[in-house]
């Protein structure tokens, strides 16, 4: 089991690594690492661990940020000093919220929480029941057909036959079938995912979610990352990362 340790205080660290050690004692720990910006190039750039242990208030941010920004499907143990964030934690897959300083029999606790659910999922039974009942849901769902967006002083319905694709700035832009960027009300990319079908929309990384009928081609490097040509819009290099590259084929083919 890999575990990926985000802590800024060195101290807190390295007792947080000596007692992972003593309660999981054949998992192997990457870092600490310290800041937001150096966990998200991390993530970015290897694949997901088995498990996140991270503190919530980091040098340059809290790391609440980091799994706002990025799309991961590993669980996540919090430590913190204080517990105003635990209604946030709790919605970026989070199985264990811990106060510090961290007691030992807590931590255990949350390894034990963690291994329960990697159980489930390993069980074939629940994961086809799980499957039948997304899809299911999938099929029943209704999702957006068009998006409000500002076009000078007005505001315009933009159906999805005209979205190439939502880019993220400063702002959240929707880039119409002209190359156009409108400015939308959104405040992330995340909020616009749980409005498109998948089957149609990509999250080719954190500043992009592109729209299927748009994608003209795709092409590798040496280094496994894909880059992607949209049909008649001029826009700066789409990147799909590394670790992301068969997940986009299988979507894209």
């Amino acid at each position: 089991m890999t575990i990926l340790l985000i802590e800024d205080e060195m101290l807190v660290a390295e007792s947080l690594i000596k007692m992972v050690k003593q309660v999981e004692p054949g998992a192997g720990i990457i870092g600490p690492l310290t800041t937001v910006k150096e966990a998200l190039y991390w993530l970015d750039t290897n694949a997901q661990p088995d498990l996140i242990l991270s503190d919530i208030q980091l040098a340059d941010g809290i790391s609440l940020d980091i799994f706002a920004e990025y799309k991961h499907t590993c669980p996540v143990i919090f430590t913190t000093a204080y517990n105003e964030y635990a209604i946030r934690a709790f919605k970026v897959n989070s199985i264990d919220y811990l106060l510090k300083p961290v007691d030992k029999n807590e931590l255990a606790a949350a390894f034990e929480k963690f291994h329960l659910l990697q159980s489930k999922f390993s069980d074939t039974d629940y994961i086809r029941e799980m499957r039948s009942l997304f899809m299911d849901f999938n099929k029943s769902r209704k999702y957006k057909e068009r998006f409000a967006a500002n076009q000078g002083r007005s505001v315009a319905l933009v159906p999805l036959s005209k979205i190439a694709m939502f880019r993220k700035e400063e702002l959240i832009y929707l880039v119409n079938n002209e190359g156009n960027k409108l400015i939308t009300d959104f405040r992330s990319l995340d909020e616009i995912e749980e409005l498109v079908d998948p089957n149609l929309f990509y999250r080719v990384n954190r500043q992009h979610l592109v729209h299927m009928p748009f994608i003209e081609s795709y092409r590798g490097d040496d280094t496994g990352k894909l880059t992607l040509k949209l049909k008649d819009i001029k826009t700066t290099d789409l990147v799909v990362s590394k670790e992301k590259a068969a997940e986009f084929k299988r979507w894209f083919s």
